[in-house]
């Protein structure tokens, strides 16, 4: 049987005891022993303990005080009284005043090592609620990210009027839209906002792992279930989950999925018990879910199940007139998170963000400028801040693209897209360098000779009037 291992203390003024529960504690941990209440403080100040097992009645005083020090500094700390038959009342005293449990001085080994396995179980599941409260905080932590334009404003309303109906919804959008996002939004100005917010990632896990994360499996369901685990659904009773691709989602889960939907209830892998819940599902996807349907890899079932209330997410590209305020948000995160002074974009740096396709969405915008954020310290960012990346193929230069290679004959597009963004490379490291050939061609890699041909040739010297050797 595997044992859980903790610090474990034990007080009490019997040798011949002590040396017993060292034997029997051995496999549970590392154990240290007090003959008194002064010596339990002295080892307590020097280390915490997880579990303690404590005499009622000690030479140089009482172990209910000492019971009462203990659970006012640990409160996390279980202790265990040892007691004889007569001091019974006292032990039932003690759980009232925090105790874990109480063991009369005949306990035989078997009782410890089942004590022992409970107080894990117990510990185990108050790790689970401190996570599932800091899903919540984390919740009414983060911002639904949408700006002002008229796309945002449409998605804001349709979110006020969805957040209190139970319905399921599907939410689909690219990636780095915000979905989560949008789907914690939801939660929070729900009647659910006070449940638990529970997220599983479907893609980011093995097909044959799918439905254990949703359903949870009893102990031996499987080879490597070594103990009972309960699965996403079952943490997120009473609240919602977040079911994000669930377009890959396994099709024997799917059958159990829909189930859920349609009975509100689940068996754990190995179990035949089922388990009612009251869950609401948001689901969320970068795919075509009807073409999937389509294809055999979706249930037309389910998907008209999580596609109750569909939400569509635009790309960040159409919704360029939100990105000043998503800039201006995630300057105040990040100023905030490095301790930094305010930080502004100036107008042309500002220009060659709306101008850029962001395929990373709303998620590459906020990495940037925190990267951004991060490097430089000064009041101001400027154009000449900005990665060349992002600078050299925004929209402009695709409409000058357009329209040069509309103008020629053959009409050229490779071509003329070619010279256009070797000469937006060539003038934005110019800048950089404060127009110094020498310094341009090396961060090139390409001989200053060349340099100078190719400035001659794209037209580039006649905007670079005075140009450095």
């Amino acid at each position: 049987m595997s044992r859980t291992h903790f610090n474990i203390l034990v007080v009490d003024d019997d040798r011949s005891l002590l040396s017993t529960m060292e034997i029997i504690l051995k496999d549970h941990g590392k154990i240290s022993v007090a003959n008194s209440v002064t010596q339990a403080r002295e080892i307590l100040q020097k280390q915490p303990m997880q579990l303690i097992f404590l005499d009622i009645l000690l030479p140089d005083g009482n172990g209910l005080e000492l019971l009462k020090e203990i659970k006012e500094s640990h409160p996390a700390t279980e202790v265990v009284m040892l007691t004889a038959i007569k001091e019974i009342d006292r032990a039932v005293d003690a759980i009232k005043n925090g105790a874990h449990d109480y063991l009369t001085k005949d306990f035989s080994p078997e009782e410890i090592h089942i004590l022992i396995d409970k107080i894990h179980q117990k510990q185990r599941q108050q790790r689970e609620l401190t996570f599932l409260r800091s899903e919540v905080a984390e919740m009414t932590n983060k911002e639904m990210i949408l700006g002002d334009g008229p796309k945002s404003r449409e998605i804001r309303e349709l979110l006020a009027k969805v957040a209190n109906l139970p319905a399921s919804v599907l939410i689909e959008g690219e990636s780095g839209t915000g979905k989560e996002l949008l789907a914690r939004a939801i939660h929070s100005q729900s009647p659910l906002r006070e449940a638990p917010f529970i997220t599983i990632h479907v893609a980011s896990l093995p097909s044959n792992l799918v439905e254990s994360a949703l359903f949870g499996h009893e102990k031996g369901a499987f080879t490597g279930a070594t103990q009972q685990r309960l699965g996403k659904l079952e943490l997120a009773d009473g609240g919602t989950l977040f079911l994000d691709e669930v377009g890959e989602i396994p099709e024997d889960t799917q059958i159990k999925l829909l189930r859920f939907l349609q009975e509100g209830e689940i068996e754990r892998i190995g179990s035949n018990r089922t388990i009612k819940l009251n869950v609401r599902i948001i689901a969320a996807t970068n795919r075509d879910l009807l073409q999937l349907v389509k294809q055999g890899g979706l249930r037309q079932d389910l998907f008209y199940r999580l596609n109750t209330i569909p939400i569509k997410l635009p790309p960040l590209r159409e919704r360029r007139e939100d990105i000043t305020a998503l800039v201006n948000l995630f300057l105040k995160r990040y100023c905030n998170n490095f301790g930094k002074n305010p930080m502004c974009l100036s107008n042309t740096a500002l220009k060659t963000l709306i101008a850029y396709p962001w395929p990373g969405n709303i998620r590459e915008l906020e990495h940037l400028v925190e990267r951004l954020v991060a490097i430089h310290d000064k009041e101001s960012i400027d154009e000449l801040d900005i990665p060349l990346e992002y600078t050299l193929m925004g929209t402009e230069a695709l409409d000058e693209i357009e329209q040069q290679a509309g103008k020629q004959a053959n009409g050229d597009y490779l071509k003329t897209a070619t010279a256009i963004f070797e000469r937006n490379l060539i003038d934005k490291v110019l800048q950089k360098t404060g127009g110094n050939r020498t310094k341009t061609a090396k961060q090139l890699g390409i001989p200053l000779s060349t340099l100078k041909f190719k400035l001659q040739k794209l037209g580039i010297k006649k905007k670079h009037k005075e140009l450095a050797e």
